[in-house]
């Protein structure tokens, strides 16, 4: 029996924010967070209307970092919704925002591109705000973190520890030279303790060449998402965690609904609830139940030459007709 953690990583955009084409928090808002298109919703609210009919549990990580440049008010914005749905809201941080602050702020003088920038208090400082600011603006006390690029170090997991957090899910096996700085390998696949935290993998699957592949919804096709959970349920996997984003089923810029993705979520979500032996959990109601040792980590579901080229040929065909998220 495995639980599948489907994270979807909740963010206004840093990069719209401050860019040469810059947008207030309104327009923000309609592009990253409820992806408003001529089709109608294609964020968070058309995502837990999918989620509610079929019957799903998601893990929506949530950026407070905003609200130093607007105000609690964009965050409560952000997470009303996701709680009135009585889905799971945990916490996000990506630090970019610490440039966009003014003067004086609570955190002030703090600039880095990833928490592991910083040292372990200063991570500590803003770990903590993040959390409390979260809570401020409506959702439960946060027990799970994932760090805005995956970029945390152990210094991170020591600070969540710090603060009272039990979970991180920073790691991420299937991206080689990525930002994630935990001192872990790319074979550590499944929940470990690590720093005084349960370590919570993004979930991969086997590519061309002997690499790997992150588990996220942009980045696999529904027929690789299916095999890779039916490989963890009958591998015995306790777990297996998928990534996804408030904006990903449409282009930030056009507005334009990407309808390939938008059947993967939706391709996924159906399967799930029709597969015995997989279900959806969360950090609440269904943490993961078993902390693996490093000599028990199962392997990947290997990579399959036809179904790779076949999400080779999607991409181009979504990259053609939707452009780049």
């Amino acid at each position: 029996m495995t639980s599948v953690y489907l994270t979807i990583d909740t963010e206004y955009s840093a990069a719209l924010a401050h860019g040469p084409c810059r947008v207030d928090r309104a327009e923000n808002f309609a592009r990253s967070i409820a992806c408003i298109t001529p089709e109608g919703p294609a964020g968070i609210t058309h995502k837990l209307d999918l989620l509610r009919r079929h019957n799903q549990r998601a893990v929506f990580f949530v950026d407070p970092m905003p609200a130093l440049v607007w105000g609690v008010a964009a965050i409560e914005d952000v997470v009303a919704p996701i709680i009135e749905a009585g889905q799971d809201v945990q916490l996000h941080c990506h630090t970019e925002w610490l440039d966009l602050a003014p003067a004086g702020g609570p955190l002030a003088g703090l600039s880095g591109r990833n928490i592991k920038d910083f040292g372990f208090e200063d991570q500590c400082r803003i770990l903590d705000w993040a959390r409390s600011t979260l809570v401020l603006a409506g959702a439960p006390g946060p027990v799970a973190f994932r760090a805005g690029n995956y970029g945390a170090n152990r210094d991170t997991l020591r600070a969540l520890r710090e603060i009272g957090l039990d979970f991180d899910s920073s790691h991420t096996p299937g991206i080689a030279g990525g930002e994630s700085d935990l001192d872990l390998r790319a074979t550590d696949t499944q929940p470990l303790l690590h720093e005084g935290i349960v370590e919570l993998p993004v979930s991969c699957v086997g590519d061309i060449g002997g690499r790997l592949r992150h588990a996220q919804v942009t980045a696999l096709s529904l027929k690789e998402m299916r095999a890779a959970l039916l490989h963890a349920r009958d591998g015995r996997m306790s777990s297996f965690t998928i990534v996804s984003h408030s904006f990903e089923l449409v282009n930030r810029r056009s507005l334009a609904v990407n309808r390939l993705v938008r059947a993967r979520f939706e391709g996924l979500c159906k399967f799930i609830e029709a597969t015995s032996g997989i279900w959806t959990g969360d950090f609440v109601e269904c943490p993961p139940i078993r902390v693996f040792r490093r000599s028990e980590m199962p392997r990947p579901v290997p990579a399959n030459t036809m179904s790779v080229g076949m999400r080779y040929a999607e991409q181009a065909i979504s990259n053609t007709l939707y452009g780049a998220l």
